[in-house]
């Protein structure tokens, strides 16, 4: 059998002196699409980070396909409210630009028609809208083809027409074999995505297990605002 994709073991990170994550455990089957949720300040950005090796536990561990996290970063994207793009670069020079230093596998050019950006393909990213930004970073996360791909809040910024082009990604993911764990307050639209969810509240995790969660069943959405700030941490 499989290793997970993802096992934490008591998993904590604390910043200045406050925790933000703390005793944590779980484990996510490989081609498992998780959902984690939560109110503001819950922790979510942090175990997302945690799971995606860019921060390290001050306590408990984290483990990748059944090894070290850091090790396994090739094998990881994480797309988070920072897109690392390059202003005065058109979208599709930060693709090739990335490809280039990342040693990344996929096509520009199929990227860009995935997410919607091939006609704005060449224009300067500072000409971009918010949303256009964050479906290339999407671009961006494609091009690496991640066997586990983490997305903290992925629809925030973007239109109906965003939200739509985002879930076709996630099942195309999905469909492909890789793990998705997705962070987000739109619980409902991602419940009927998922095979496992994950409540966070105050640093703790409260539920885990298969399905959506049994609030989102109901047809109640869970509690919080959308558009989470980053206060969990850096």
């Amino acid at each position: 059998m499989a290793p997970p994709a993802i096992a934490t073991a008591g998993a904590g990170r604390r910043f200045i002196g406050r925790w933000a994550v703390r005793g944590v455990t779980l484990a996510v089957p490989q081609g498992a699409f998780l959902l984690v949720y939560g109110p503001n300040g819950a922790g979510k950005t942090t175990l997302l980070r945690l799971m995606g090796s860019a921060l390290a536990p001050n306590e408990g561990t984290v483990s990748l396909f059944g090894g070290e996290a850091a090790p396994a970063r090739s094998r990881v994207a994480l797309l988070t409210h920072a897109d690392g793009h390059y202003d005065e670069l058109s979208g599709r020079e930060n693709l090739e630009q990335a490809k280039a230093l990342g040693g990344l596998r996929g096509s520009v050019d199929e990227v860009l028609v995935r997410v919607g950006l091939h006609l704005r393909a060449r224009d300067p990213v500072r000409q971009y809208s918010a949303g256009m930004r964050k479906r290339l970073a999407f671009a961006r996360l494609l091009l690496k083809e991640p066997e586990l791909a983490l997305f903290d809040e992925p629809y925030a910024a973007l239109d109906e027409e965003g939200h739509t082009v985002v879930d076709a990604l996630f099942q195309e993911l999905h469909a492909r074999g890789t793990t998705v764990v997705v962070s987000t307050h739109q619980v409902a639209r991602v419940s009927a995505l998922c095979t496992h969810h994950a409540e966070l509240c105050a640093g703790q995790l409260v539920a885990f297990g298969p399905g959506a969660p049994a609030r989102s069943r109901q047809g109640v959405r869970a509690a919080g605002s959308l558009g989470e700030p980053s206060a969990e941490g850096p």
